[in-house]
């Protein structure tokens, strides 16, 4: 597969690279590193993703190619689309742009595209895209390895989840050695949190909710805090990981008002439970220690679903 797709980059010249909406750094960084790797290869390269990138990660290089829209007539030889799951989650037509559509991802159940490279073992995408490159005979530039060492940063949870395999290390350690700057990319991703964010959070922790086993926690937030915080959706990633740090803690939900009676579900396991089948069940979808659905209710009916679905996998 990956030689073939290798084939496809060397004979065509137009490409487009997708990710899923509302990006996380594997997402983005999947994204920018193929679109650059593939400009400096003298391919024509549109960048796109429908909610834009994230204020944290701007730094990127190639993010200010990035475009949130397409123009009306844009046809390309090959689209990827990358780290999405499911082709909706592009939120843009992408098989009526293209002639050929080539699947990256890590996600189970990601079955589209005329080529399908999927390998639920890879710590992130931006591994993924790695493979790809190197199959290219491609020699990685700083400005390549910087968006991908990030991907991977992300998406092992720096390095602290079950998906931080030996490959995840062995190609971080490359990317080291071509001269990223680790310290400042975890920095930038990490301890350059916008105040608005700190105000959100401070919102959202006194929704803290722990249920009588200790098993599962969750916290939660509303329009009404975000609006007060004068924060945005993207100031909420990475808020299902402090019920996750509780001890004993084994999924962590975090729920996320999305309109009037409708919210965002983000579960998070430490492996014992699967709440990938779980969100699939809710028409979500996600890894077995990663998910995420949308469920109508209001926050205490949303909650008391989701306590039940969870109840039901620990009995």
């Amino acid at each position: 597969m990956i030689q073939q797709i290798a084939q496809l980059i060397e004979k065509n010249q137009k490409f487009l690279v997708v990710a899923h909406e509302n990006p996380d750094g594997d997402a983005i960084g999947s994204t920018l590193g193929l679109a650059n790797a593939l400009r400096e290869m003298g391919k024509e390269v549109t960048a796109l993703n429908f909610d834009g990138i994230p204020e944290l990660m701007r730094f990127l290089p190639g993010s200010e190619q990035l475009v949130t829209r397409l123009k009306s007539a844009s046809q390309f030889d090959v689209a990827f689309v990358l780290d999405a799951g499911d082709l909706s989650r592009t939120r843009i037509p992408v098989r009526d742009l293209c002639q050929t559509l080539v699947n990256v991802d890590h996600h189970p159940h990601s079955d589209f595209g005329d080529l399908c490279y999927l390998d639920t073992n890879a710590s992130a995408t931006a591994v993924m895209v790695w493979r790809i490159l190197l199959a290219c005979n491609y020699q990685i530039s700083l400005d390549v390895a910087t968006p991908l060492y990030l991907g991977i940063l992300s998406d092992t949870g720096s390095f602290r989840y079950s998906s931080a395999n030996e490959e995840a290390f062995v190609v971080a350690g490359k990317m080291v050695s071509l001269g990223i700057n680790a310290w400042d990319i975890a920095s930038r991703l990490y301890e350059s949190l916008a105040p608005e964010r700190m105000r959100l959070l401070s919102l959202v922790l006194p929704t803290l909710e722990i249920s009588s086993c200790g098993r599962y926690a969750s916290v939660a937030m509303t329009d009404d805090m975000l609006a007060k915080a004068g924060a945005t959706e993207e100031h909420t990633d990475g808020f299902v990981n402090y019920p996750r740090a509780i001890q004993g803690v084994e999924v962590a939900i975090f729920f996320r008002q999305v309109g009037h009676e409708d919210y965002k579900v983000s579960f998070r396991s430490r492996g014992s439970i699967d709440v990938g089948s779980m969100a699939r069940g809710l028409n979500g979808g996600g890894h077995h220690n990663a998910a995420g659905a949308r469920i109508k209710g209001s926050l205490s009916e949303v909650r008391a679903i989701v306590a039940h679905l969870i109840d039901q996998q620990l009995s």
